[in-house]
């Protein structure tokens, strides 16, 4: 494990004095494993393969007797994580009372109940028409799925597609879950095949309408985006969901299509920011004259004047 589940457990730990042991790939990032140490966890690593982490995990259990925390295949994970979409929907519901402008849909609509759902039982009507998060293991879209089940709400995944991290779609097309995922993308956080438990729900079109995925440019093109403009600091894997939104033509097309001319109250999770300026550098490396225009030292002419410019 490593990341938000990893510094979430250890934390834990701490607060309750009890002993953590976090099995880590040794590939992955030095904030993660920073922060991980940082809130008083032993790390041990592993290979970057789901198969090298569980042998590792195994043999801490035997040498510890620890009990296996895991971070995405297990109900209470799922259900944990569900708790996110439970907050959305009402963060959401209370964004949009206090200034009803900010959503698309008419009061007359927003109160609209009985809509058919799941073996004809009736969905409750919710202020979000869809909500997109990024699938690693799975834990993240399944809990929310879950936690939007018996509303209206579309529920969608997303992943990078680089190297066959975008398992999840694809065992979605080939009727059958993908156990083996080895892939350097960009967004660490998803490098990772789909569980079994979060599969029996993601694979459930009742449950979850679909899974797209978006290439490294696209991701890093999303993560400027939120960064630049919104002012958040975010690791790749958090923007997939976002990257989809914005440039998998698929999955716009599908919007068109089922939201007509109104389009969708639009949820989108962001899942993280487990990464460094170093590692968003390297990133988004350009060349010396285009970091000076950016940074505002070289003018649109090419030439370097100092000036006095307020604000």
């Amino acid at each position: 494990m490593a990341g938000n589940h990893a510094q979430a457990l250890a934390l834990a730990a701490r607060i309750y004095e009890i002993p953590a042991y976090i099995v880590m790939p040794t590939i992955s990032t030095p904030s993660k494993i920073a922060a991980t140490k940082g809130y008083g966890a032993e790390v041990i690593f592993s290979g970057s393969t789901s198969q090298e982490r569980e042998a590792v995990v195994e043999e801490m259990i035997k040498k510890t007797g620890a009990t296996l925390v895991p971070p995405y295949d297990h109900p209470n994970i799922v259900l944990g994580q569900g708790t996110m979409g439970l907050e959305f929907q009402s963060q959401v519901a209370d964004m949009i009372a206090a200034n009803p402008s900010i959503g698309i849909h008419t009061n007359a609509e927003a109160e609209h109940d009985g809509v058919n759902g799941v073996n004809g039982h009736s969905r409750k009507r919710s202020e979000l028409d869809a909500v997109i998060t990024p699938c690693g293991g799975g834990g993240m879209l399944s809990g929310n799925a879950i936690a939007f089940l018996d509303t209206d709400t579309l529920v969608f995944g997303a992943e990078p597609s680089f190297e066959g991290a975008d398992d999840a779609r694809r065992g979605l097309a080939a009727n059958s879950r993908i156990e083996t995922v080895k892939t350097l993308t960009i967004a660490d956080g998803l490098r990772t095949p789909v569980g079994r438990i979060p599969w029996s729900i993601i694979s459930d079109k009742e449950k979850v309408e679909g899974i797209y995925s978006v290439s490294e440019e696209q991701i890093k093109k999303a993560m400027r985006l939120v960064i630049e403009r919104m002012k958040v600091f975010v690791e790749p894997s958090a923007v997939v969901g976002l990257a989809v939104c914005l440039y998998n033509e698929e999955f716009r097309r599908l919007v068109e299509e089922k939201a007509g001319e109104e389009g969708w109250n639009m949820g989108v999770v962001l899942s993280g920011g487990n990464t460094t300026l170093e590692a968003v550098s390297k990133l988004f490396e350009v060349s010396e004259d285009n970091a000076e225009r950016a940074e505002g030292v070289l003018g649109r002419d090419g030439e370097r004047v100092a000036e006095n410019v307020a604000g």
